[in-house]
């Protein structure tokens, strides 16, 4: 079976989420980027890096949103859900690359360098840093509002492309108020050192929250499991069938934001012939998928023990069991 291509509320208002973000992160990169040429500025330099890097993340997010609903084909019969997953990758390396480094770069620049003390520039800079402090809140405030809309932190961060956003949004906020401090605490002492540790403390913050990203699409990639809650209704359900002996192995895949593959062995009791092993294996499924929302691809593999090999199971001592 495979999912409607039709774009789903959630996808609407992470999409809408992500071009607020955009916008206010393209406006800002050009403002942060004037300032900090103006002002000579590494810690403002750096933070314009960041909106740079945020910007391209967000074209990635949206390209992920566009080509994860593609249906199911014959070269992808499980469909693209995982693209969400894989664009979300990219995001958090265009993080690490593109800001973390850059910021690093700027800081032992300004520590090596020596860069001359002109403050001529810093009032704009600062001005630019207190505006890009609302916007960056704004957009930050509309994924929050999402994030609670879709269940809170641990519903709403589900989907990797609002979660990217949010990490995104917190980031700037924190980054932005870094940038502003070495610039003030530059212009009072006069010393660069304040604000190469503001662009170091930035490029910092920016490695993690990008090795945190692409460690959770890295696991969402390479076949993260579906839900403990959705992965232990299955087995209970299958271990309340009165057919089942026990079930010796269920496997459960991630294969979208929505949707999982899930795998299961189970032993029948013994006595059914073929037509009612079939009958039960598409009851089962058809139960699992009610049960189940997102376990839109389900294989069962059923066998039914030779007597001699039930002597001794559950069914036939009166006791239920399941591995």
């Amino acid at each position: 079976m495979s999912r409607t291509t039709e774009e789903p509320k959630t996808d609407r208002r992470t999409r809408v989420t992500v071009l607020v973000a955009l916008a206010a992160n393209l406006v800002i990169a050009v403002a942060k980027a004037v300032g900090g040429v103006v002002a000579q500025s590494p810690a403002l330099l750096s933070e314009a890096a960041h909106s740079v890097a945020d910007s391209m993340n967000e074209v990635f997010l949206l390209a992920a949103l566009r080509r994860s609903r593609r249906p199911a084909d014959a070269r992808h019969p499980f469909g693209y859900g995982k693209e969400r997953f894989f664009w979300s990758l990219l995001a958090a390396v265009g993080i690490f690359v593109m800001g973390g480094c850059f910021s690093f770069f700027q800081g032992f620049d300004a520590l090596h360098g020596g860069s001359e003390e002109k403050f001529g520039g810093y009032v704009a800079g600062i001005v630019v840093l207190g505006v890009a402090f609302l916007a960056e809140g704004l957009s930050l405030v509309r994924a929050l509002h999402q994030v609670r809309r879709e269940g809170g932190l641990a519903s709403g961060l589900r989907d990797p492309a609002l979660r990217t956003v949010l990490a995104e949004d917190a980031t700037a906020v924190l980054g932005v108020t870094l940038a502003m401090t070495g610039m003030v605490l530059h212009m009072v002492t006069g010393q660069v050192v304040w604000e190469a540790s503001a662009s170091l403390a930035i490029g910092v913050l920016l490695v993690y929250v990008a090795y945190r990203l692409g460690r959770d699409a890295r696991d969402q990639l390479i076949g993260q499991a579906a839900d403990p809650e959705a992965d232990a209704r299955i087995r209970a359900l299958l271990q309340a069938q009165p057919e089942i002996d026990s079930v010796e192995a269920l496997f459960t895949m991630k294969t979208g934001l929505e949707t999982a593959l899930v795998a299961a062995r189970v032993d029948l009791v013994p006595g059914l012939d073929s037509e009612q092993v079939e009958e039960v294996a598409v009851r089962i499924k058809r139960s699992i998928g009610h049960t189940v929302a997102e376990a839109d691809q389900i294989f069962l593999d059923v066998t039914e023990r030779s007597a001699r090999e039930a002597e001794g199971s559950p069914a036939a001592t009166g006791e239920r069991g399941g591995a």
